[in-house]
């Protein structure tokens, strides 16, 4: 008689972006020689934690694109209008995970799609767990950071204007940062 192995299931657990503590956050040169700041505050998704395997671990997340803040009213309205995201026809952006790769959770790349403007392309994002907690409402928290660059052109977003002094107005490069609180779901 022989013992037939099996593999135990993937202890797969459920956590929700908490929008109110996550931040999603760009920054761009302006006129290539300051840095202009924005962040969106309509995040909203979940992750998939493998207990046993946090590499098969998946996320999917949405931005709400009308939600992009800079601190001017002018400058958002332009960056809502069709120059830029175009939120009428684009009202999200979007990130769905294809693998992680690292040694732990403390540091490694979450690889994945990126869908901004209707284009989607791959990106790798260099992040790390923060921390783990309970809350005071009984429920269990995980904190996550997560940074890339991309270029704006890459996703159809290529309005620009040229300065007489050479250059142009806004950078192709935007560099995003994330801090991400999730929630375990019931």
């Amino acid at each position: 008689m022989t013992a037939t192995q099996t593999s135990a299931p993937a202890a797969l657990t459920t956590w929700n972006i908490d929008a109110t503590h996550s931040q999603v956050e760009f920054a761009v040169k302006h006129l290539m020689i300051s840095t202009v700041r924005g962040r969106f505050t309509g995040v909203s998704g979940a992750l998939q934690l493998d207990e046993t395997d946090w590499t098969k671990s998946t996320v999917e997340a949405t931005v709400n694109t009308a939600t992009i803040e800079t601190g001017t009213e002018q400058r958002d309205a332009h960056l809502r209008s069709a120059d830029f995201f175009d939120v009428e026809h684009f009202p999200a952006l979007t990130f769905t995970s294809k693998r992680i790769e690292g040694k732990s959770p403390d540091r490694f790349q979450l690889i994945g799609d990126l869908t901004i403007h209707g284009v989607t392309r791959e990106v790798t994002l260099d992040a790390a767990e923060e921390g783990r907690g309970g809350d005071p409402w009984g429920g269990e928290r995980i904190a996550f950071s997560a940074k890339t660059t991309i270029d704006r052109r890459d996703f159809g977003l290529t309005w620009n204007q040229a300065l007489e002094t050479g250059g142009v107005l806004v950078s192709n490069e935007v560099k995003i940062s994330l801090e991400i609180q999730v929630t375990k779901a019931a």
